[in-house]
């Protein structure tokens, strides 16, 4: 049986979705679990390698996440991060020191010893260290390979059994040598084949739909961002016909993008498409609310309501397709359980199966959003699709603050146009991760033709950022922001003054609502 690739074992690590990201640069697949997969689990999955990552606890913690001790046994290589390094230790007869002088931040590391997980790096390197525990004698068979001011042994290994441990992160930027680390584990340690592309994810993804999906049909919510094009693609490549997609208009959406959508997937990629009018009914139920959790409840039930009543009408519909992403997959099932706060609710398609009883497909689980963008390039989809910024499940809705109202969203419907097409125009649109307009709940007085004015403020956001988790404001030149400003000055009505935001993510988010 071939080896899979590398198998994650998550302990609540805050970098786990980068040591899979790091894996899969490699053209390596990578996948996660809880430390409480099972060993019969994990030998169905048959990886070439184990990561044991980072987390908050420490080994010596009551209830202190752990892992079955058979895995030791697998004669599988094993590299533990941090924690996993901890654990590793203290598994294999090893001493932990509790506490202590902590290292947290970049840190010089000396190698002090031959090994094939460090091979190739400099002597003296910086990594980036996040602890207070660390292994102070080590278990029987092992040898320190590298060590810093503060941490006599700060990587360890086996050699004979291929079990190593450093106290580092090697899948961080801030550790300058950590892609060759990542490598020589994953190619000299384990010999993983570098066989995940997105062309081999596609001839594979083909053939689980199809056997998947037999000779029933499946219906998918179609919204027309990245997610849901590329697997309303992939999905009709796989079974042609036997998919129904279903785009509703709630009226919150950018400008013209009804008329996108329907030219996309009618005329280009002739898919069995339903357009829903559904603007009246969101609006309706949006009346009169201000407060922006209550606005995407109401838009996430709303949606619900009109989906259901749609599908009752498609006959032999067996499944629904999401387009549930890799890092969704991963923070449900994390040993954590994901976030801790809510900080705001999610507007998806989350609760149809269990409500219509519908069977769930999902394309995309196993892809992180970039990789995402890729499939859809290796599908013949265009740049301006795939490439696409990440927009609001609630649409315009969470970027009008105060109440919803149509000459709100007029407004900012123009307002985006403009924005993004200067954003276009000046190669920015690309380089940013989203740049929007917000319609404040001020109103200002201003001249326009000698004559006083009283309208609204529009706020420009714009950020850089790798995933979304954190962002920077984008240094924009100030004549493009000129340009934008004028523009949207002298060409919107009801607008007379625009700002521009310069808060980072954290503490502020990136949507104002």
């Amino acid at each position: 049986m071939e080896k899979e690739g590398i198998l994650i074992i998550d302990f609540g690590s805050q970098y786990v979705q980068l040591i899979a990201r790091r894996i899969r640069e490699h053209k390596v697949h990578s996948i996660v679990y809880p430390p409480t997969i099972s060993i019969e689990k994990i030998k169905e999955i048959n990886p070439c390698g184990i990561i044991l990552s980072g987390g908050p606890s420490s080994v010596y913690d009551k209830d202190a996440p752990s892992i079955d001790k058979c895995i030791l046994n697998l004669d599988v290589p094993i590299l533990g991060i941090c924690y996993g390094m901890q654990l590793l230790g203290k598994l294999l007869g090893g001493k932990i020191r509790k506490g202590g002088k902590r290292e947290y931040g970049r840190t010089a590391v000396v190698i002090n010893s031959k090994s094939s997980l460090l091979n190739g790096i400099p002597k003296k390197s910086i990594t980036w260290m996040s602890h207070r525990d660390k292994v102070e004698i080590l278990p029987k068979g092992f040898h320190s390979i590298a060590e810093s001011a503060n941490t006599k042994n700060a990587a360890f290994g086996d050699e004979k059994r291929k079990i190593y441990g450093v106290q580092f992160h090697p899948e961080v930027a801030h550790t300058e040598y950590g892609g060759i680390i990542i490598s020589n584990f994953l190619v000299s340690i384990c010999g993983a084949p570098k066989n995940w592309t997105m062309k081999s994810f596609i001839n594979k993804k083909i053939d689980e739909i199809k056997a998947q999906v037999g000779d029933d049909e499946v219906i998918l919510g179609l919204s027309g961002g990245v997610d849901s094009t590329v697997a309303a693609v992939l999905l009709h490549r796989a079974i042609g016909k036997k998919l129904h997609s279903v785009f509703i208009d709630n009226g919150l959406l950018r400008k013209n993008e009804r008329e996108r959508v329907k030219g996309l997937f009618t005329k280009n990629i002739q898919l069995d498409l339903k357009i829903v009018d559904a603007r009246e009914k969101f609006l309706s139920q949006l009346k009169g609310v201000i407060d922006p959790e209550q606005k995407r409840k109401i838009i996430g039930r709303t949606f619900i309501e009109v989906f259901e009543e749609t599908a009752k009408n498609m006959k032999n519909v067996s499944f629904l397709a999401q387009g549930t992403l890799y890092p969704d997959v991963i923070e449900s099932q994390s040993f954590f359980g994901g976030p801790s706060h809510t900080i705001k609710s999610h507007h998806n398609v989350g609760g149809l199966p269990e409500k219509m009883g519908l069977k769930l497909v999902e394309p995309l689980r196993d892809l992180f959003k970039d990789e995402v963008r890729a499939v859809g390039r290796e599908l013949g989809i265009a740049r301006e699709n795939t490439d696409r910024q990440p927009f609001p499940g609630p649409g315009l809705a969470v970027r009008i603050l105060g109440e919803v109202k149509k000459e709100y969203l007029d407004i900012l419907k123009e307002v985006d146009d403009r924005i993004v097409n200067i954003a276009k125009k000046h190669g920015i649109y690309y380089t940013t991760w989203q740049i929007f307009g917000v319609l404040l709940p001020v109103k200002s007085v201003g001249v326009m033709g000698d004559a006083r004015t009283y309208e609204n403020t529009i706020a420009i956001r714009a950020v850089t950022s790798l995933d979304g988790m954190t962002a920077d404001w984008a240094r924009i030149p100030y004549d493009v922001l000129a340009e934008m400003s004028n523009t949207i000055i002298n060409e919107v009505e009801g607008v007379n003054r625009v700002v521009y935001d310069i808060s980072s993510k954290p503490p502020s988010t990136i949507e104002w609502e």
